[in-house]
């Protein structure tokens, strides 16, 4: 089974909102569930009028998860606290990340979702040194998904959680482009 992407379109949305209506997702990523939140949150990037890219990971063209790619330098309000736990060079990625049915979960798909798009991303972004992820550090799943696929934790500290019932603590990844992990 091979994994595919497709960028987010707005015909996707219902599919959003269900997802981000999941419960895991829902306790992780917090968003609000109305249709008109996920326009709010989305639709910017499906138009092409925001720098991130919003990608539907694909099992065989069936979507099973999103990436959520962006560029550090395109969102100051995000680096610049990060900075301060760890360096962030010019050019450096990100990703934010989910497998949405919870019947897939803990088959390694999020693994395997996550470092193809780290393949994607070195061919897309030729010069992006490093991709750095920080994850609450509650959010156990995530960060060992990260581990798995060839990351390594470079830094711990406090960051404004997505969601305010977890406290700030942050554990945060990094890849760099020559590391032989992936």
């Amino acid at each position: 089974m091979t994994i595919t992407w497709r960028r987010v379109v707005e015909d996707d949305f219902p599919l959003l909102l269900e997802w981000l209506a999941e419960p895991l997702v829902k306790r992780w990523w917090n968003h609000e569930t109305t249709a008109e939140a996920v326009e709010h949150d989305f639709g910017a990037s499906a138009r092409g009028q925001e720098p991130n890219q919003d990608w539907l990971a694909l099992l065989d063209d069936d979507p099973f998860g999103l990436i959520q790619r962006s560029a550090f330098a395109d969102y100051p309000e995000f680096r610049d606290p990060l900075a301060r736990i760890t360096e962030v060079p010019t050019g450096a990625m990100s990703l934010d990340y989910f497998v949405a049915a919870s019947t897939l979960r803990g088959q390694g798909l999020g693994v395997r979702m996550i470092s193809s798009m780290v393949t994607r991303t070195w061919v897309d972004h030729p010069g992006a040194p490093c991709i750095i992820v920080p994850v609450a550090a509650g959010n156990r799943r995530s960060w060992r998904a990260l581990e798995k696929a060839g990351f390594t934790r470079v830094a711990e500290g406090d960051l404004e959680p997505d969601n305010p019932i977890d406290p700030p603590l942050h554990v945060v990844y990094r890849l760099d482009r020559f590391s032989t992990s992936t």
